[in-house]
């Protein structure tokens, strides 16, 4: 396990070379590369997500590509499409840029429904299917999406369905002063090493195989039944609130059971503790919970109604 920390802490520290802060964002990185799930990015532009994105598909040896969606994008302009290929006289698959480890789909929510879903099969199954042929797609496969608030022009909201397949959710905010700082005292270096750079000029401090091996040690972390007992016990009581148009699906359950081993990992523990539990419930459960309208304008929001159930809820002993 100690050489799987080592791997964990160069990713880390190797990414910090070209991003300033952001450790819970990096971190979230980690944990859903290796716990295999997907996160929406939400928060202000010129943050940093691209470079954040760029780099982390650098530094654990993996291939980026960026999708702009737009409301003109069609399905096969993501997943591909096939041709007639006039100098071997054969059917050929053209590969769309879903094939990468990392993929920043940026402003989500600006693609037409049909062009949103396509997307759906490829979070789920880690596959796509082009005139009816299903094509594994490469593994890691994360995929990274913003979006813009709803009601802007050309703007089509996200379905439930499709929100649901983030595993996580992560708030992006601006830097603090100090970190802003850092940043503008190191913009030249920053923009030659990551920003204007066609691949980030960092070390790659890992593998696609090396990521296998570590998600398969991740698998090995310890849940006691009581730590599960306290993921459900937040769940549902979600579940049962008031204020609440609709509560958490199962698959939040899945994803707080899967995320908290990865920081149990990270951590250097064999097993959960129920601080992990409550450090990535926000990032699980905040965009699977929908207020009521007649709440919202009391000032309650997802992430101010998981708050409250998590200073509620009992935690286990052990």
């Amino acid at each position: 396990m100690e050489a799987s920390i080592d791997i964990v802490e160069a990713i880390m520290g190797e990414l910090s070379k070209a991003v300033v802060g952001m450790v819970d964002v990096k971190r979230a990185l980690l944990v859903a590369v290796l716990s295999g799930g997907h996160i929406l990015l939400e928060g202000p532009p010129g943050v940093g997500k691209t470079l954040l994105a760029k780099c982390f598909a650098k530094v654990i040896g993996g291939s980026f590509r960026r999708v702009q969606m737009t409301p003109d994008l069609l399905p096969a302009d993501i997943i591909g499409t096939i041709y007639y290929d006039i100098s071997t006289s054969k059917w050929r698959v053209k590969y769309g840029p879903i094939f990468a480890n990392i993929i920043l789909v940026d402003e989500l929510n600006r693609a037409p429904p049909k062009t949103q879903s396509a997307l759906l099969e490829a979070m789920q199954e880690e596959q796509v299917t082009i005139e009816g042929e299903s094509i594994p797609l490469p593994r890691p496969f994360l995929v990274l999406a913003t979006q813009i608030s709803y009601g802007a022009s050309g703007t089509y909201q996200l379905t439930e369905v499709q929100i649901d397949r983030f595993a996580y959710s992560v708030q992006l905010g601006y830097p603090d002063r100090r970190e802003e700082e850092e940043v503008v005292s190191r913009i030249d270096y920053i923009e030659d090493v990551g920003v204007k750079a066609t691949e980030p000029k960092l070390e790659t401090v890992a593998s696609p195989e090396d990521i296998a091996r570590l998600v398969s040690e991740v698998r090995k972390v310890y849940v006691s039944e009581a730590v599960r007992r306290y993921i459900l016990d937040i769940v549902w009581r979600l579940r049962g609130m008031e204020e609440l148009i609709y509560g958490p699906s199962p698959r939040a359950s899945i994803w707080m059971y899967k995320g908290s081993r990865v920081l149990a990992f990270i951590d250097g523990r064999s097993y959960v503790i129920p601080d992990d539990v409550k450090l990535l419930a926000p990032m699980v459960l905040s965009h699977r919970v929908r207020v009521k309208p007649e709440y919202e304008v009391e000032g309650l929001t997802p992430r101010s109604i998981v708050d409250r159930v998590l200073s509620e809820v009992e935690v286990p002993k052990s």
